[in-house]
């Protein structure tokens, strides 16, 4: 039950029961985000129990679910669209009412979660035994990635840059070198990140503090970066996103600020005349994660060389400690049945 990031309790609830067309998810394994630790996002509904990335097995089913059964190995997705809207047949699925509205209950920091039927129907896939549940905690977080890169047009021969080698930042680091990129560049602040980004796809990881800009255009032919990720919410990392991009190149917004940052914008240098685009995207549709989960099991995004740190439910607490202080981890995981 999380209060705080540095409040984490462990608490006793009642198992969730099932109705129609509802599964009852024992769950093996549970990913740490990077959201999770954002305190001003969680402190007006706090306390809740948070986790969004799980994976385990089919504990029961309710009357109507067809396609799965107990005993079963699934990865879910906490958000869901509803395929009808304006912003789903435009292919926003994202942005839908409904997806924003989905959820599990009471979330995956648990020993077991109840997939309401709208997530079973269109937010559960079933996991290939090659596939463990620590590495199907990767579904969504990947399904992410995989969105933001696809809508900012990533192709075969490009440069990129990415702003943070946090978990966001290694997971874009090595799909971008599963899709062909010529060079991928990562910055961080942390040498620690810097050197795990490079065991994970990225040809060079810059130190934050130095002249980004100007490195990025040394090793671009002076022109600078066809897409530059921005993985991290300090506003340095925006600003040199901006000033590190390509005339005609794409400067993605993956995470988050802290709230009520703001960056001003110069119209004429940062637009007029460069055929600049700046984008953002969010989560992941039905699509992406299978997308996510085929790269997964094909070995193109070796997420299992990206996970650092393995702790019962008991120890919630350190988990978030460790990924809310963000030196010396990266993927932390939270196994409920250990």
């Amino acid at each position: 039950m999380y209060y705080a990031n540095s409040d984490v309790r462990l608490e006793e609830m009642p198992v969730p029961q099932v109705g129609p067309g509802e599964i009852l998810m024992r769950v093996e394994a549970s990913g740490v985000c990077g959201s999770d630790v954002m305190e001003w996002y969680r402190v007006g509904r706090i306390p809740l129990v948070l986790g969004h990335e799980v994976a385990g097995t089919v504990a029961e089913t309710g009357k109507g679910v067809r396609r799965f059964k107990k005993g079963d190995r699934i990865a879910a997705a906490h958000h869901v669209p509803c395929m009808k809207c304006r912003y789903c047949k435009s292919g926003h699925e994202t942005v839908c009412e409904m997806l924003r509205k989905t959820n599990f209950h009471p979330g995956g920091f648990a020993e077991y979660i109840r997939l309401p039927a709208v997530n079973v129907e269109r937010g559960v896939l079933a996991l290939p035994n090659s596939v463990s549940f620590e590495d199907a905690t990767f579904i969504e977080p990947l399904a992410c990635v995989a969105r933001g890169q696809r809508l900012a047009g990533l192709k075969k021969g490009d440069t990129v840059l990415i702003a943070g080698s946090g978990m966001s930042g290694v997971l874009h680091a090595a799909l971008a070198k599963a899709r062909a990129a010529k060079r991928v560049i990562t910055t961080d602040v942390i040498e620690y990140r810097r050197k795990f980004a490079e065991r994970c796809g990225a040809d060079e990881a810059m130190d934050a503090r130095g002249d980004v800009p100007a490195r990025v255009r040394a090793a671009s032919d002076g022109l600078g970066a066809d897409i530059v990720i921005v993985t991290t919410g300090a506003p340095k990392a925006i600003e040199q996103a901006l000033a590190s991009v390509r005339r005609g190149g794409t400067v993605l917004f993956f995470a988050a600020t802290e709230k009520g940052v703001t960056i001003p914008l110069s119209i004429n240098d940062t637009f007029w005349r460069t055929e600049l685009t700046l984008m953002s995207s969010y989560a992941g549709s039905p699509a992406d994660h299978k997308e996510a989960l085929g790269l997964i099991k094909a070995g193109k995004v070796r997420v299992s060389d990206m996970i650092t740190h393995r702790f019962g439910l008991a120890q919630s607490g350190d988990a978030f400690r460790f990924v809310s202080e963000a030196k010396d981890s990266m993927k932390v995981i939270i196994e409920p049945q250990k």
